[in-house]
């Protein structure tokens, strides 16, 4: 009996021509259906899935709509147990889809898993091993360039990136999927956040493991595109997910993360981006779109909030401390 195909694989495509090769590759042999979703590749990216790898589904738009509406797509099609998602610059280690699905049939709280997400072209470092967010407004990859060893235990964390990551289907339907609000950039913190609000948790994996290219490619992780990007969606983040009350709490410590984020990206020439992307954050809460993708407070999730809450805080030391 052949079996039983339990997790759909989601991968985002635009102008990937360089790796999207590479990383079908490395699937072969793991238990699950796969999805390319193009976004108007221009390259011949979306030519070679067709020809190359005819046994993958592949979903085409017409221009490029962001990674939220491309994976949105992706998991909508979706018909399985688990949706996981993975950036087209990621060659995976074989077994990584069992890992994914193991850990969370043991967790079935669990709404997402983060893979261990390894530097592609310094295997030694880590890429990502899970994604953290605090109470100075960052989000943050724990463990960014630093020797895996340190980071081969499985645990709790605030969110998956997106770029590895596991999801229970079934969540998605209360949680709703990636705000495509968001265009790219934190829309996986947003979903984690979700998750967190209502009661469910995120964890990683270090037994799934992934190589990923990343800023390795262009051999800088800000330019201005990601700078404003990020900086408006940062604005956004806090609007959607805190009630106002928390935002007040956090207002002292919100302010100074911002500053020095400022401050930060003046030195490398890159601070009206950042500013400009502020404004433009509050332009989009105070829209409609904006408003509408708002989470209402619930009584029955105050708990939830509190717990959040004394983790922002925490995860402060966790930045500068890990």
């Amino acid at each position: 009996m052949a079996e039983k195909i339990r997790s759909t694989i989601v991968i985002p495509n635009y102008n990937g021509m360089q790796y999207i090769e590479d990383c079908l590759r490395s699937l072969a042999g793991e238990a699950a259906h796969v999805i390319v979703v193009d976004n108007g590749s221009v390259d011949g990216s979306r030519e070679l899935v067709q020809e190359k790898f005819p046994e993958i589904e592949l979903k085409c738009f017409e221009q490029n709509y962001g990674f939220c509406k491309a994976v949105n797509a992706g998991i909508e099609s979706s018909k399985t147990t688990y949706v996981i998602l993975l950036n087209n610059d990621t060659k995976i280690q074989p077994g990584f889809v069992e890992a994914l699905e193991h850990s969370m049939d043991r967790n079935p709280r669990a709404f997402s898993g983060a893979a261990q997400i390894r530097n592609l072209y310094r295997t030694e470092l880590i890429d990502d091993a899970g994604d953290y967010y605090c109470a100075l407004g960052w989000a943050f990859a724990l463990g960014k360039d630093k020797p895996v060893q340190a980071y081969q235990g499985e645990r709790h964390i605030f969110s998956a990136c997106g770029g590895a990551a596991i999801l229970r289907r079934s969540m998605l339907d209360k949680t709703g999927g990636l705000d495509e609000n968001h265009f790219a950039y934190l829309e996986d913190v947003d979903l984690g956040y979700r998750a967190r609000i209502y009661g469910y948790v995120n964890l990683y994996i270090p037994q799934a493991v992934v190589y990923h290219a990343g800023s390795g490619v262009s051999g800088s992780r800000h330019n201005k595109f990601k700078v404003d990007l990020t900086s408006r969606n940062s604005v956004y983040l806090l609007y959607k997910n805190m009630p106002l009350l928390q935002i007040i709490l956090n207002m002292p410590l919100l302010f100074i993360g911002f500053a020095v984020k400022t401050l930060f990206f003046m030195r490398k020439g890159l601070g009206k981006d950042y500013v400009r992307g502020l404004g433009r954050g509050f332009r989009l809460c105070a829209s409609q779109e904006g408003r509408r993708n708002k989470v209402r407070f619930r009584r029955e999730n105050l708990g939830n909030y509190i717990v959040i809450q004394l983790e922002l805080w925490r995860n402060i030391c966790y930045r500068f401390l890990r």
